[in-house]
């Protein structure tokens, strides 16, 4: 069931954030410049250096790509998308020359791959290229069973939905999104997938990531900002103390009260909070969690906001850390009655057929040629290519050595 034809035919074929980061980019640092690098956090079951051709030649396919009339037209109509951004997409091409992708032993799976050049011309290719790898990694392993097995999951997740829909609804509504274009077995299967949610459990299945999916199947697009926002924030000028508060305030300079989500883990959870005042807490909706032990998280959010005497019921927390439908209805249940809660769902939702998908990430590692880095909550998710910078990096936060 897989396809042979290019992987991307389509820019659309991209997570929300990285279009609204890069309308921020536009407006408020233009000229920094970035450098990104790809690793791979998982053994694959073979070296991904074997498909350096076929990447290169899906990456040459990618930069040929421009957003159509009709896409421009989209973005144009999703209202915090401004319509000078909208009118530099109408030029916007990827360049290649950009992008490198070299074999290298030293590398996990062999390959090398990063992006070095402006801000503005190399921070989409993670997605596409994410997407790239591992479908291309999937065409060698699926078999005739992988998409039926695939099925029988999503069917039994789609079962749990129904079940779940059948209980009283005591709790705030249980809110789930599609966050998977990163590491999904295939576009063909991305694609049956939020098509049959969108279809069979619309009371739960409230928006994608992917824009191509929600223009498609008329879902709202969901996303706000990424580690790469504030972390470029690291080496923008500011006081690295203050680099948390810089790029929440830029946010809401560009958005002025829109996509009040604000992430919390660059620096670790307890770091954020310190710098999420109550001027944040009245200004953002509420705030993402994607590192480190979600109840433990929870609860500290939800202290902060009663600390700040905010009711946590007007506040969002989102979740996006590895879910699955099961932890996410754990959490929904431990939370819902605290807060608002949504749950951004990925790998479980599009790739889970019966094989081990690929532990992949693309992440920004310096800025204006300063080293920039995240240190996770959870063991094995930070990235940085300078420890000593990382080590003053703590030192600044507070924080313990790695």
């Amino acid at each position: 069931m897989t396809m042979n034809g290019p992987i991307i035919t389509s820019l659309l074929d991209t997570d929300l954030y990285k279009l609204t980061m890069m309308q921020a980019a536009l407006h408020r640092f233009p000229a920094a410049q970035a450098t990104y690098r790809y690793r791979l956090r998982n053994e694959p079951a073979y070296p991904l250096v074997e498909l350096k051709a076929d990447i290169e030649r899906e990456v040459d396919h990618l930069c040929s790509l421009h957003f159509t009339a009709d896409e421009l037209g989209y973005l144009g109509s999703i209202r915090y998308l401004k319509s000078d951004f909208v009118d530099f997409l109408e030029i916007y091409r990827l360049r290649r020359r950009f992008l490198q992708i070299e074999a290298d032993p030293t590398e996990r799976g062999g390959l090398a791959i990063s992006a070095q050049g402006p801000m503005l011309h190399t921070m989409l290719f993670e997605i596409y290229v994410l997407a790239i790898v591992s479908e291309l990694y999937f065409r060698r392993l699926a078999t005739e069973t992988t998409w039926d097995e695939g099925e029988r999951r999503l069917e039994a997740k789609i079962a749990r939905l129904r079940a779940l829909a059948a209980e009283p609804q005591e709790r705030t509504p249980y809110l789930l999104f599609d966050f998977g274009t990163r590491r999904r077995l295939s576009k063909a299967w991305h694609e049956r997938v939020v098509a049959r949610l969108a279809r069979e459990a619309p009371q739960f299945f409230k928006g994608t990531s992917n824009l191509l999916w929600a223009r498609r199947f008329g879902l709202t697009p969901i996303g706000t900002m990424a580690h790469e926002y504030l972390q470029a924030h690291q080496a923008l000028g500011t006081r690295l103390r203050d680099f948390q508060k810089a790029a929440l305030e830029n946010w809401v300079m560009e958005y002025r009260g829109d996509l009040g989500i604000a992430l919390s883990d660059v620096v670790g959870m307890d770091a954020f909070l310190a710098d999420f005042d109550l001027y944040f807490t009245k200004l953002f909706d509420g705030m993402r969690h994607d590192s480190g032990d979600p109840v433990e998280w929870g609860g500290k959010a939800i202290r902060h906001y009663e600390k700040l005497r905010t009711d946590p019921l007007s506040k969002m927390l989102v979740f996006s850390n590895e879910l699955t439908i099961d932890s996410s209805i754990t959490l929904w249940r431990r939370f819902g009655a605290r807060a608002k809660t949504s749950y951004g769902i990925g790998t479980h939702l599009t790739n889970d057929c019966g094989l081990i998908p690929l532990n992949e990430v693309i992440k920004l590692v310096a800025c204006n040629d300063q080293p920039v880095a995240k240190i996770s909550d959870s063991p094995g998710k930070g990235m940085s290519i300078d420890e000593r910078y990382l080590a003053y990096l703590r030192q600044v936060f507070g924080l313990p050595p790695g």
